[in-house]
């Protein structure tokens, strides 16, 4: 095995209103993301408008990949890599 180093914070952030400042967050890590989402409750809900909103705000560039799903297909996931590449994404939400 080659020697490595691995890290992973995590920051959680919880509550209302907090989808808004989403932009805000991510512009400390990243100004182009991969938007991964599932299929309907966002949109329905309204959370996908906001978002969006928060990431225009923030001047946030993002590629969008729907479909999430528990056990992804390899399809999806390679996809997302491809879109990933491609468009040199530096964060995944």
């Amino acid at each position: 095995m080659k020697d490595f180093e691995f890290s992973m914070p995590t920051k959680i952030i919880f509550g209302r209103g907090v989808e808004k400042k989403i932009g805000q967050e991510i512009k400390k890590y990243a100004q182009k993301i991969l938007f991964h989402y599932g299929s309907g409750s966002i949109k329905k809900n309204g959370l996908y408008e906001q978002v969006l909103k928060s990431l225009r705000e923030n001047d946030i560039g993002f590629v969008e990949l729907s479909g999430v799903q528990p056990n992804p297909r390899l399809s999806l996931v390679q996809e997302g890599i491809r879109l990933c590449r491609e468009n040199k994404i530096e964060l995944i939400l």
